[in-house]
C-alpha cells in the first residue's frame, strides 16, 4: 500500500465545516464571523510519549486528546486537525484500530480531520489543531490574581502517572487496578466542555500535560504571582490513596499526563464556577489561593510545606 493510498483509505473523509478539507496543499478553514482563531500542536514519539504496548485506539484517541485539551484550556471550541504521522510500515490492523480511535473523539467534538501529511519513519505522530474563541474570551495564563482561588478539575489527579510507574517496574497493582490507571494514561478525556462553561469566569487557566507544580507554575510566572496549595484539597482516586504519602505526592503534584484543567477565580465566582462545571459534567475542587509573593508553596494539613523537591516533567531535563 502506498502513501496516498493509505491516506484515501484510513484517513479521508467527507468535509462538514470546512471549507475544503484533505486531497488538496492546503485546508481552507472558515471560522465563524468575528472569532479569532485558536491553534496548537503536540508531537508524541514512540518510547517518549507512549510505550510500543498501547492499543492503536488509544493512541488514536490520545494523539488528538492532547491538542483538543489545550484548546479546553483557551476556552476555544474545536473546529479542525491536520495529522502529521511517520511510520515505520504500513500496518493495516495497526492503522485502523489508531484511525477508529482518533475520529470517535474527532466526532465526538465536530472537529474533523482537514489534511497533514504521511512518511516512513520512527512512529511520530504530530497533530495542529484549531478553534474558534470571541475576541476578549480566551482563557489566558498571564491573568491569575492575588486573593483569587485556584481549582483543577477531575477526581484522579496523579493515577496516568502511577500507571506509568508500574509500566516501569517501580511500582505494582492487581490488574484492575492497573487497568483503571492505564486507561487514565493512555485515554485522557480533554476537558473542552469545561474550558467553554469558564468564559468570564476563570481569570486563568492551563491544561496539566507536564504536572501540577510546573504547570500551575507557568501561570503564576505569566500572571506575577505566587499561590499556596492545599494538599488534603488534591483530588485523588482510592487507587492513589492505598500509596504511600510519597507516591501520592510525586504523582499528584509532578506526575503529568492528566490532562485536567487547573484554573483560577476570584472567589464571588465560587458558585458560578460549581454551575459551569455541572454543566460540563465535570468535577472540580477548589484546591488553593493566589498570592501576591511569589513561588508556589504546598502545605499539608497541619501547614508544613511539602513540595520541596519536587518538579515536573522537562523534554531537556528529564530522563
Amino acid at each position: 500500500m502506498g502513501e496516498f493510498e493509505l491516506i484515501r483509505r484510513f484517513f479521508t473523509r467527507p468535509t462538514r465545516r470546512a471549507a475544503l478539507g484533505v486531497g488538496d496543499d492546503c485546508a481552507l478553514l472558515a471560522p465563524a464571523p468575528g472569532m479569532q482563531l485558536a491553534v496548537s500542536s503536540d508531537l508524541l514519539l514512540e518510547g517518549r510519549h507512549f510505550v510500543s504496548t498501547v492499543a492503536p485506539e488509544r493512541l488514536g484517541h490520545k494523539a488528538l486528546a492532547v491538542n483538543l485539551s489545550d484548546l479546553a484550556a483557551c476556552g476555544a471550541a474545536p473546529l479542525g486537525f491536520t495529522l502529521a504521522l511517520a511510520l515505520p510500515q504500513v500496518d493495516a490492523g495497526f492503522l485502523e484500530g489508531f484511525a477508529r480511535g482518533l475520529f470517535a473523539l474527532a466526532d465526538a467534538h465536530d472537529c474533523e480531520l482537514v489534511g497533514g501529511d504521511t512518511t516512513r519513519g520512527p512512529l511520530a505522530i504530530c497533530i495542529t489543531v484549531f478553534g474558534e474563541v470571541p475576541p476578549g474570551r480566551a482563557l489566558l495564563r498571564s491573568g491569575a490574581r492575588p486573593g483569587d482561588d485556584v481549582w483543577v478539575s477531575g477526581s484522579s489527579l496523579g493515577d496516568a502517572r502511577l500507571a506509568l510507574e508500574v509500566l516501569r517496574g517501580t511500582r505494582a497493582l492487581d490488574g484492575s487496578d492497573f487497568e483503571t490507571t492505564r486507561r487514565a494514561l493512555e485515554r485522557p478525556m480533554p476537558r473542552v466542555a469545561l474550558g467553554l462553561a469558564l468564559r468570564g469566569i476563570a481569570t486563568s487557566a492551563i491544561d496539566l500535560s507536564d504536572g501540577l507544580v510546573g504547570d500551575l507554575g507557568h501561570v503564576l510566572a505569566a500572571s506575577g504571582v505566587g499561590a499556596t496549595l492545599e494538599l488534603d484539597a488534591l483530588p485523588r482516586s482510592a487507587i492513589l490513596r492505598a500509596q504511600p504519602p510519597e507516591v501520592q505526592r510525586a504523582c499528584v503534584l509532578a506526575g503529568g499526563d492528566d490532562y485536567e484543567l487547573a484554573f483560577s477565580a476570584p472567589p464571588r465566582a465560587a458558585d458560578r464556577v460549581t454551575e459551569a462545571a455541572a454543566a460540563a459534567a465535570t468535577p472540580v475542587a477548589r484546591i488553593g489561593r493566589v498570592d501576591a509573593a511569589p513561588g508556589l508553596r504546598v502545605l499539608d494539613g497541619d501547614g508544613h510545606e511539602v513540595a520541596a523537591g519536587l518538579r515536573s516533567f522537562d523534554h531537556f531535563t528529564t530522563a
